[in-house]
């Protein structure tokens, strides 16, 4: 994974055209994207269903980019295992999430994997605290996770992550800032400016008539 200070962009493959799976992932790496985020939801964590451990199966043999993996599920746990198998690179679960979040992070990292830990806009920066020790990726979500195209949650988030990234200053951590929901080419420097370094935009960029231009505007 990229320094902790670097900007990296990461088309979110929920806005894709699943229809057209090969292209939209190959388009994304052609247009300069650094990883692929990909959101699983289980329909009980969150009120939606997306897809499961066999799509990001599918995903894995057409690009070499990170495979950014967002667990958005009830018992991320008992599916470390088959994600690993499916080729993510990193593995993000919630800190809301119904589990021993200690014990999941350190099973991603026994697998050899990247591990991180999301938290949603009505979770405050303590929840998370006791595990930055542990991880590779904090992931701020900027909306309520679950649907794509929501407004960017700015008053609720951004202080999270100004706070994210003094924690990591203050105690020589090394772990990347992410963002998702409502990242476009205007929020995504408000994320940055607070700290944030990983920007996962869906419809920005796969809704975007050039997605070169688009990635090229989000690295400001």
């Amino acid at each position: 994974m990229s320094d902790c200070n670097t900007r990296i962009i990461a088309p979110s493959v929920l806005a894709s055209d699943w229809a057209q799976l090969k292209s939209e992932i190959e388009r994304a790496d052609a247009a300069g994207a650094d990883w692929i985020h990909l959101d699983v939801m289980d329909g009980i964590f969150v009120e939606n269903i997306s897809f499961g451990p066999k799509f990001v199966g599918a995903v894995r043999p057409h690009t070499s980019l990170t495979l950014d993996v967002h667990l958005m599920i009830t018992h991320p746990d008992n599916y470390i295992p088959q994600f690993v198998r499916a080729g993510a690179d990193c593995i993000t679960v919630h800190v809301e999430a119904d589990h021993d979040v200690s014990a999941t992070l350190k099973a991603i990292r026994d697998a050899g994997k990247k591990c991180g830990l999301a938290f949603n806009p009505a979770t405050p920066f303590d929840a998370v605290v006791p595990y930055l020790k542990q991880i590779d990726l904090l992931l701020v979500m900027t909306v309520v996770p679950g649907f794509g195209g929501q407004s960017f949650m700015e008053e609720e988030t951004m202080p999270k992550a100004q706070a994210a990234h003094a924690y990591r200053e203050e105690h020589g951590l090394s772990y990347h800032i992410e963002v998702d929901g409502g990242i476009d080419h205007e929020t995504v420097h408000i994320a940055g400016d607070n700290g944030a370094n990983v920007m996962v935009a869906g419809t920005s960029l796969y809704g975007a008539e050039d997605m070169t231009r688009a990635i090229t505007a989000m690295r400001g």
